[in-house]
């Protein structure tokens, strides 16, 4: 898919997008769709404030869906490398941010995900990045758990992996049941991670304040 960079707009090599960008006849057709929403919506969009809002939030959705245009395996791959270390690499505190498929409403929160090497490792912030690419498209949280682990998993083959996904989601605070402070929590082990002892492990460090 091509994709028109804007700004400070960045292609990669491997297939996945790190920066803003939009697509001018994508933004043109999606903004067409949104004026017709306000309207409904009894606003008026020729007046100053929402006259330019249409196209405004037609970049934003691209951008807030961004990670359709990346290929998470190829972010790992990108950075391979070939380490004989068998223990346990945990990356935490992810910043997270995705859109409920079912409202198009934010949920956000932190994503803790741990492998164990099994002769190969990769670049600590491909992992951020695969959680970003899976982010940032119309999710749920399950989904998304398992998919950041599933991607780990078939591309490492490592002796096990752990996610763990905390957040809030909006269509939860601001509409419907309207609980303001619910966390949802979801988790994904393979391998050694289906082990008692190793789990513990992972979720006590996870949880932990080393530095």
């Amino acid at each position: 898919m091509k994709i028109i960079s804007k700004g400070t707009g960045i292609n990669s090599d491997f297939g996945y997008v790190r920066v803003d960008s939009w697509n001018d006849e994508t933004t043109k057709k999606i903004a067409e769709h949104y004026k017709a929403i306000i309207d409904l919506l009894g606003e008026n969009t020729s007046r100053e404030g929402l006259e330019k809002t249409p196209y405004r939030v037609a970049k934003a959705m691209q951008f807030l869906t961004q990670g359709y245009n990346s290929n998470p395996t190829e972010i790992i791959k990108s950075a391979l490398f070939k380490e004989d270390y068998k223990e346990m690499v945990i990356v935490k505190d992810i910043d997270l941010y995705s859109m409920c498929e079912h409202h198009m409403l934010p949920f956000y929160g932190k994503a803790h995900v741990a492998y164990i090497p099994n002769e190969y490792i990769t670049g600590l912030s491909k992992i951020a990045r695969v959680v970003e690419a899976f982010s940032r498209r119309l999710q749920v949280q399950e989904r998304l758990t398992m998919q950041i682990r599933d991607t780990i998993e078939e591309t490492l083959k490592p002796l096990g992996v752990a996610v763990v996904i905390e957040a809030s989601h909006m269509c939860m605070q601001i509409r419907g049941v309207q609980k303001q402070n619910s966390v949802t929590t979801t988790s994904a082990f393979t391998g050694a991670f289906n082990n008692a002892k190793t789990r513990e492990e992972f979720i006590h460090l996870i949880g932990s304040k080393l530095i």
